[in-house]
């Protein structure tokens, strides 16, 4: 959605996250999304829905397009692209300057953190999310 407000997340890249070939293990990629996607959340909820909703992965779809080194500076760029009942769509896109080195595409499911079911989150949490110059259904 281009109407989505982007997130940036610095990519702290430790010792541990390099494998025997001597770049970043793909496995890192998922931790860095985890924390990226709920970063973006506190970042741009309001902190009363924090506090009462969890996030939950699902599903994510990794393209590596680049290796990832020690030393590199990355960051990764996150929009939440659309909100459909409990279940939100993000792209993830994760970078060393203007290289691409991996795009993912997730959903989650939002949980009522009292009941730990799934919940819906309201429409003026989701706005949060969207600049409000464009319309269009987000959930």
């Amino acid at each position: 959605m281009s109407n989505a407000i982007p997130h940036l997340y610095p990519v702290g890249i430790e010792p541990d996250d390099i494998d025997f070939m001597g770049h970043v293990n793909n496995a890192s990629y998922l931790k860095w999304v985890q924390n990226a996607v709920l970063d973006h959340w506190r970042a741009l909820a309001p902190a009363e829905a924090v506090a009462q909703h969890l996030w939950v992965a699902l599903k994510h779809e990794i393209t590596y397009r680049k290796p990832t080194f020690l030393d590199d500076e990355v960051i990764a760029t996150v929009l939440l692209e659309k909100v459909q009942g409990a279940r939100a769509f993000y792209e993830t896109v994760i970078r060393r300057g203007e290289e691409v080195l991996a795009e993912v595409k997730s959903s989650w499911c939002c949980i009522d953190a009292g009941t730990l079911r799934p919940a819906r989150l309201a429409r003026d949490v989701i706005d949060h999310f969207f600049a409000a110059d464009e319309g269009g259904d987000r959930t």
